[in-house]
């Protein structure tokens, strides 16, 4: 992965890494990298959905005009 990575503050992480001298702010790091995996696979879940709405939108609206094609191609 980059570090260009959206979603992933790396520099953020490297701060809080820092700061974590004791085991109670590297308890408090670990929580907060887990909670916020949870979130982005929260988002890429969010996003899955989306996209499977829009294709089952177009499928839906474009569903009648594709039988239509095909139905006006007569074989003799």
């Amino acid at each position: 992965m980059s570090k260009q990575d959206a979603g992933y503050d790396y520099n953020r992480y490297r701060i809080l890494l820092a700061e974590a001298v004791d085991e109670t702010k590297r308890l408090e790091l670990i929580e907060l990298m887990i909670r916020e995996k949870a979130r982005d696979r929260l988002e890429a879940q969010r996003t899955s959905d989306r996209v499977a709405m829009t294709a089952a939108t177009v499928s839906r609206i474009l569903g009648p005009i594709a039988g239509s094609r095909r139905d006006s191609f007569k074989f003799d």
